[in-house]
């Protein structure tokens, strides 16, 4: 009778446990499916859903089923932020990443850190994201303003040496450190002989970038570096082609991705500089096997390439997975413990979750964009790319010094 009572008790055990070893494990995603981003949102939604597909074949995330749960910032920092409340008290989901800008990837990232949730910044390059406006419960993939700059400029001065510069920036976070950094590695501090013109964020209007180029135009630059990104980034290349600008000066850009490479179109984007973390065409032209594996699946099952925004998206969901099976939990401190220094290598060479910031280091590369004929070589018209340099995430990144004295100039702690 007392062994019968003790299999009965161990089988309601069993049979109590079972629902909850099978829980789905469930992702917010925090994206900008309307609004000037919402390209790069589709190609974000389109790579998660292709990540969460495969490790749902795959057998899951410690074997529970994983569920992306999808939310529309619209590029709108007080909607994501809105966003991200009602995700994490509405729809209990155990980790929140996203975002196409970083004004809307700071102020959700700080509602997530309120409630006690880990937020991924995926296509954010502000350095304020893993900076002044930095936390514990942020994690960036993407390379910040500094990094690319540090690339960029290494680049711009060995090859253009004392040219003039113009700078058009977007009038937001990340338009602001974006230019602050690359005058600080092109030697371009001197705003009498570099100026620049700001355009309104987040609704400039085609009238606000022939004025701003204009003003490039008049200033006999040698270089002028378009600070902005996006559909605003596609209309100013649109207007600087319109003027005959590019036949005039080097045209620059922080950052570039496929997306905005197709919508401008082969002949407008041609010589144009810039740089990328990543681009579908880099893992053939520098062998990256599993870099490879994701293109040819992606473009399989949507018919289009994937770009730096996807491949961002499609690490970090890959990226949670490996710390949680790490971890053994999906326990938010248990996870910032199993991510900080943690290195690893998926779409490209090596990558590390830097523990003192939580930036991802990565190789960034400069980028040439190529002549119209080799990009319409590529069955999908899709290869704008060729690598002309880089610079590894460990040289292109802050120092700890570096990165305390801008937490310090935003009276914030040495310390996350």
């Amino acid at each position: 009778m007392k062994r019968r009572a003790i299999l009965l008790a161990g089988l309601i055990l069993c049979i109590a446990s079972f629902p909850l070893m099978a829980e789905t494990i469930r992702l917010g995603f925090n994206y900008p499916e309307s609004g000037r981003y919402k390209n790069l949102g589709l190609q974000q939604r389109l790579a998660a859903f292709l990540a969460v597909n495969e490790i749902n074949e795959a057998g899951g995330i410690l074997g529970r089923e994983v569920e992306l749960v999808i939310r529309n910032t619209a590029g709108e920092p007080e909607r994501g932020a809105t966003n991200t409340e009602e995700l994490i008290r509405e729809e209990n989901v155990d980790m929140i990443f996203g975002g196409a800008s970083s004004a809307v990837t700071i102020a959700s990232g700080k509602v997530a850190k309120k409630l006690g949730r880990l937020y991924f910044g995926t296509t954010t390059s502000a350095n304020a994201t893993t900076g002044s406006e930095g936390h514990d419960h942020m994690f960036r993939e993407y390379p910040n303003a500094w990094m690319t700059a540090n690339a960029l400029g290494h680049y711009l001065t060995e090859n253009f040496g004392d040219a003039n510069y113009f700078y058009v920036t977007a009038d937001y976070t990340w338009g602001h450190s974006s230019e602050a950094s690359l005058r600080a590695f092109t030697n371009t501090t001197d705003t009498e002989k570099h100026p620049h013109a700001m355009t309104p964020f987040p609704r400039a209007l085609i009238r606000d970038f022939r004025k701003a180029l204009e003003a490039a135009e008049a200033s006999n630059a040698d270089v002028v570096v378009l600070v902005l990104y996006g559909d605003d980034l596609v209309r100013a290349l649109q207007v600087a082609y319109e003027m005959g600008l590019k036949d005039k000066v080097q045209i620059v850009l922080p950052n570039v991705t496929l997306g905005i490479a197709q919508a401008v179109g082969a002949t407008i984007l041609e010589g144009v500089i810039s740089t990328t973390p990543w681009e579908w065409m880099i893992p053939y032209q520098l062998d990256f096997p599993r870099g490879q594996e994701f293109v040819e699946a992606f473009t399989q099952e949507y018919g289009v390439r994937p770009t730096s925004t996807a491949a961002t998206a499609y690490g970090i969901v890959y990226e949670y997975k490996s710390a949680v099976e790490r971890a053994g939990t999906t326990d938010t401190e248990a996870l910032i413990k199993a991510l900080e220094g943690h290195e690893y290598t998926l779409l490209k060479d090596r990558q590390q979750w830097r523990a003192f910031d939580h930036q991802n280091l990565q190789t960034v590369y400069v980028v040439r964009s190529k002549p119209r004929n080799q990009v319409l070589d590529d069955e999908l018209r899709s290869d704008f790319f060729e690598v002309v340099g880089s610079l590894e995430g460990g040289k292109a990144a802050q120092t700890l010094e570096q990165w305390q004295a801008e937490r310090a100039a935003a009276n914030k702690p040495p310390y996350l």
